[in-house]
């Protein structure tokens, strides 16, 4: 796992660029503290830094040549069946002067170009520089594990691993008002876009290439999905577990792979569960690891993770933390986010990957599942609306009920009344809609109105509304469970989720791998009808049936809580200054004209009402722009 930058000139006037790749190459110094590289040529220049994992020596620090010296790369990642490959090609004639995946992964595309992408298996984003050709081919993995981001002018084309590192070339920075728009509802921004008009996202399964001053853009995967296909799949529920299983142990398996200590993220949840009790199959020694909360015992799962670890008899690390250590990190962790990135839930990986660091360098996670699975409690709201009883019609038709009584994410029946009212308002959309307003805080229409008259005439409607269909374009009229699954996949897993990880994970230069994102299970998971997944009983349902046998009886089909962290009492007390006197304050907010103060005036009075709803999430996706905002100007 690295960080990696690079600038192509293509003029004198972009030569200038190059001047920053060492200031580039630097902003990536926590996710590669083991080493830095730059090399530097008349046009091109590649910045690296590096975090060892395999084959840890300086021979193969990065950017790495062929003997030639006409192809060099700069790598982040993992290719886990890098040995086979490097077995293939060594059956070719090839040799190899390191132990690395990295020179594999070089090697292989020197001999087969893009065709390469296809035989890896694993997570990564990779430049490879071709001196002769003068040409850059650059590619991301399958479900966008590791982040590729990039900008290109008539005078030069920039990439790097993180905003901060593309900042560092001294781009313009003018603001996306269609990503901000998406921003104010969903708290992240979707791929391929960024906050920046300037600067864009590669997405997943994508590559692309620099030569002779243009770019091309190609796709060389997506998820092998046909509605009527699943629907008709011959293979029985027992021949699936069976397969899945299979699968899933191999995934893992592979991913224990590696030169330095290696634990598992163990959440007390179901899939972090799973994913634990295989490594330990394989790593007699495995050590586990998770986060409990002292203060917050409605979100606090430790009880099961100790379960769990009991279970399977791994070395167990308990971070109980309380409210206020919890919020002594809150600063740091907005000062490292350099594109506004509102998932509140973070804080909490950072946490965990703080402390896990300490004990390792390498961590399993059961990120993935819910999104392949349907985990997710908007999952089971689809699945109620797709086969409606007596049950979802009251609920729909109570909507004038469930909108006027108290709703709050922190306690058990304000947040049965939270779900109901938004499951209300879902029930009346249209398919599309539906899944829109689930995914968000904010309705269009609410989150419109906090623009200034100023940004409302730099907003582009057409622009926000063809990104949008872009994103929704797996959902039919007549939805099914996998529509929805699919969907996920493309916009949650890779924008949100995985974003999240990644960040959070690398802040602290902790690798973090995922077997259930192994392509060829994604592969198989949706080759299977959604009924296999979820019903109207039991969610992710092949997984907790496959593992019924291995794990604790209490892990098994109770209510989801997730990751979050005392958002609403923070907002309402220790933040409360910053708030009121700062981020949000009439002064600030009139003189940077992005937002209508009068309806940011109205969401400060709901967070300290009675009935907060969801609101402290909005306010949190306010909080870190503005902070993030402060920072670049």
């Amino acid at each position: 796992m690295c960080g990696i930058t690079g600038v192509f000139a293509f003029n004198l006037v972009g030569k200038f660029s190059k001047i920053n790749i060492a200031a580039a190459t630097a902003a990536l110094a926590h996710r590669g503290p083991d080493s830095q590289s730059i090399h530097v040529d008349e046009w091109v220049c590649l910045g690296h830094r590096r975090l060892s994992i395999i084959d840890t020596r300086d021979i193969a620090n990065q950017p790495l040549w062929d003997e030639n010296k006409r192809y060099s790369i700069i790598f982040n990642g993992e290719i886990f069946n890098f040995r086979e490959l490097r077995h293939e090609l060594q059956q070719k004639g090839i040799s190899f002067f390191t132990e690395s995946d990295t020179e594999v992964l070089l090697k292989l595309f020197i001999l087969e170009k893009e065709n390469c992408l296809n035989k890896l298996n694993g997570f990564f984003s990779f430049c490879v520089y071709d001196s002769q050709e003068q040409s850059l081919f650059v590619a991301r993995d399958r479900y966008g594990i590791k982040p590729l981001l990039y900008a290109m002018d008539d005078d030069k084309f920039l990439f790097g691993s993180e905003m901060k590192s593309i900042l560092a070339y001294g781009i313009e920075k003018e603001i996306d008002y269609s990503s901000l728009f998406t921003y104010l509802q969903l708290n992240y921004i979707p791929a391929p876009n960024t906050i920046f008009s300037k600067v864009k996202k590669l997405m997943p399964g994508h590559f692309l290439r620099v030569r002779n001053r243009q770019l091309t853009l190609g796709k060389y995967y997506s998820i092998p999905y046909d509605s009527d296909k699943a629907a008709r799949n011959p293979m029985t529920y027992d021949a699936s577990k069976k397969k899945f299983k299979s699968l899933l142990e191999a995934s893992v398996q592979r991913r224990l792979v590696s030169d330095v200590p290696l634990g598992s993220f163990l959440s007390g949840g179901i899939d972090s569960s799973v994913i634990a009790a295989l490594a330990k199959r394989h790593k007699p020694d495995l050590h586990t690891f998770s986060i409990g909360f002292k203060d917050e015992k409605f979100f606090d799962e430790t009880e099961y993770a100790r379960a769990v670890a009991k279970h399977i008899q791994s070395e167990h690390t308990i971070f109980s933390l309380t409210n206020n250590d919890l919020y002594e990190e809150v600063h740091s962790i907005l000062d490292s986010i350099d594109e506004p990135f509102g998932d509140s839930s973070a804080i909490a990986v950072n946490i965990l990957s703080k402390q896990t660091r300490k004990h390792a360098t390498v961590a399993l996670s059961g990120d993935g599942a819910d999104e392949l699975l349907g985990g997710y409690n908007k999952h089971a709201a689809f699945y109620r609306t797709l086969h409606p009883g007596w049950k979802e019609n009251t609920a729909s038709i109570l909507g004038s009920i469930w909108s006027i009584l108290p709703k709050s994410r922190h306690a058990p029946f304000s947040n049965t009344v939270r779900q109901l009212n938004k499951f209300a308002e879902g029930s009346k959309l249209s398919s599309t809609e539906r899944y829109w307003r689930w995914a968000g805080f904010a309705k269009e229409s609410v989150a419109g109105k906090l623009f200034s008259s100023e940004s409302q005439q730099k907003f582009m409607r057409q622009e926000y509304d063809a990104r949008k269909a872009e994103l929704l374009k797996t959902i039919s009229s007549k939805e099914s469970m996998n529509d929805i699954l699919l969907t996920d996949m493309n916009v949650v897993l890779s924008n949100d989720m995985l974003t999240k990880v990644d960040l959070m994970s690398m802040a602290h230069s902790l690798e973090v791998r995922v077997p259930f994102l192994d392509y060829e299970l994604v592969n198989f998971i949706f080759s299977l009808p959604d009924n296999f997944k979820i019903d109207g009983v039991m969610r992710k349902k092949i997984l907790q049936d496959s593992y019924r046998d291995i794990l604790p009886a209490e892990l098994y089909n109770r209510p989801k809580k997730g990751f979050e962290v005392p958002l609403l009492k923070w907002l309402r007390n220790e933040m409360k200054s910053i708030i009121k006197d700062d981020l949000l304050s009439e002064k600030f907010i009139r003189e940077q004209s992005i937002f209508e103060y009068a309806e940011i005036k109205k969401l400060k009075r709901k967070l300290f009402s009675f009935n907060p709803g969801d609101i402290h999430a909005r306010i949190w996706g306010l909080v870190v722009f503005q902070w993030w905002w402060k920072k670049i100007h």
